[in-house]
C-alpha cells in the first residue's frame, strides 16, 4: 500500500489594493492652492492682525508717569473700544451705526425688488433685448466715484432733480434729503448687479417647468411665486448677501456725493477714515474692528437663517461622509415644481 505525503497548501495571495480614481488629488490641490493661500494670508490675514494689534494702542503725544510729554505708541488695552461707547464719541458712533444699518436695509430691499424686475425683463425674448440688457448694465459698469459725481451734479441746487420736481432742495445738506440722495444713487448703480445674478439663475430654469405650469392652469403670479422664485432663490440669496456685505462697508458714495462730517450720512467706514486722517490710528483701528465684527455677524446670520449656499458643492456632503443623491437635472426640477404647483392650486393631476 502506497502512502502519499500530504501536499502543503499554497498561501493565499493577498488581494491587490484598488486605487481610487481621486487618490492623490488632495495633495496636488494643496500644492496648487498654496500660492493663492500665501497671497490671501498677506493681503487679508496680515492686515486683520495688524488692525487688531493697532486697536490696542494709542499713537501721538501723551504724558508718561513723570509728567513728561513723549511721542509714540502707548499700550491702552481695550480703552479704545470702551471710548467708542462713551460721551460724544458714543453718540457719533451710534449715529454712524444707525446710518450704516439704514442704508443697508433700505438700499438692499429696493435693489432686490428692482433687480428681480430687471432680470425678468431681460429674460424675455423681444426685439432689442440686447440693447435693453446693455443699457441696464451700464450703471453697474460705471465706477462708484464717477457715479457719485454724476449724481452730485444732478442733485445740485440748480440741477436736473430740482428742475424735474419744480422746487429747490439742498440735497447735500443735513437732513432727510441727503439720505434720500444716497439711497437713490446707490440703488441706481447696484440694482443691475442683482439683476445680472438673478438673470443667470433664470436661464438655468428649464422651459418644461413653465409648460407644466401652463398645462396645470397657473396664472402669472402663481408661476412666479411657486416656480420662478423658489428655483431662482439660490442665486438671489447669494446676490443679496453680496450686496449686504458691500453696503455695510459703504464709504465712497456718501463721501463724494454729500461730503464728510455730515451727520445724516456718516457711516462706520467714514468714521474710521476720519479718525485715521486725524492720526488717531488706535481709535480708527477699533472702529474698523467693530465694523468687521458687525459684517461677520450679519453674514453668518444671513447664511444660517436663510440658507444661502455660498460654498456650492461642499454642502452636498452629509456629516457621515456620504454624498446626497443628486437630482436628475431638468426633469427632477420640472417634476418638483409641478408637484408644488399642484399642491398650491389644489389640482390632483400629475404633470
Amino acid at each position: 500500500m502506497t502512502v502519499t505525503a500530504p501536499v502543503a497548501e499554497r498561501p493565499a495571495k493577498k488581494p491587490k489594493r484598488v486605487q481610487r480614481f481621486d487618490e492623490g488629488t488632495g495633495r496636488l490641490a494643496a500644492i496648487l492652492l498654496s500660492p493663492t493661500l500665501v497671497v490671501l494670508a498677506l493681503v487679508v490675514l496680515f492686515p486683520i492682525i495688524s488692525a487688531l494689534r493697532e486697536s490696542l494702542f494709542q499713537s501721538g503725544q501723551h504724558l508718561d508717569a513723570n509728567g513728561f510729554v513723549v511721542q509714540g505708541s502707548q499700550w491702552v488695552g481695550l480703552q479704545n473700544y470702551a471710548d467708542i461707547f462713551r460721551g460724544d464719541t458714543g453718540h457719533r458712533f451710534w449715529n454712524a451705526f444707525y446710518n450704516t444699518t439704514f442704508f443697508t436695509v433700505v438700499c438692499v430691499v429696493l435693489e432686490t425688488i428692482l433687480g428681480v424686475a430687471m432680470a425678468l425683463i431681460m429674460h424675455k425674448a423681444f426685439k432689442g433685448r440686447g440693447i435693453v440688457r446693455a443699457s441696464i448694465l451700464v450703471p453697474w459698469a460705471i465706477p462708484t466715484v464717477i457715479s457719485a459725481l454724476l449724481w452730485k451734479w444732478i442733485f445740485q441746487a440748480d440741477g436736473v432733480a430740482n428742475g424735474i420736481i419744480g422746487t429747490q432742495i439742498l440735497w447735500s445738506t443735513e437732513g432727510w434729503q441727503s439720505k434720500l440722495s444716497v439711497v437713490i444713487a446707490d440703488t441706481w448703480k447696484t440694482a443691475p448687479f442683482i439683476g445680472l445674478l438673478v438673470l443667470a439663475g433664470l436661464q438655468t430654469i428649464p422651459a418644461e417647468v413653465y409648460e407644466a405650469a401652463k398645462v396645470d392652469g397657473a396664472n402669472v403670479m402663481q408661476t412666479f411665486r411657486r416656480i420662478t422664485l423658489p428655483l431662482v432663490k439660490p442665486a438671489l440669496l447669494v446676490a443679496v448677501l453680496f450686496r449686504i456685505l458691500d453696503t455695510l462697508r459703504i464709504f465712497d458714495l456718501p463721501f463724494v456725493l454729500v461730503g464728510a462730517h455730515k451727520t445724516s450720512v456718516e457711516t462706520l467706514s467714514m468714521l474710521a477714515f476720519d479718525e485715521a486722517g486725524n492720526v488717531r490710528y488706535g481709535p480708527a483701528a477699533a472702529y474698523a474692528t467693530v465694523l468687521f465684527v458687525y459684517v461677520a455677524v450679519v453674514a453668518y446670520m444671513f447664511v444660517k437663517i436663510l440658507g444661502a449656499d455660498v460654498i456650492g458643492e461642499a454642502r452636498a456632503k452629509k456629516p457621515g461622509g456620504k454624498r446626497r443623491k443628486k437630482s436628475g437635472g431638468s426633469g427632477t426640477a420640472a417634476g418638483s415644481a409641478a408637484v408644488t404647483l399642484n399642491a398650491a392650486s389644489g389640482s390632483g393631476r400629475t404633470v
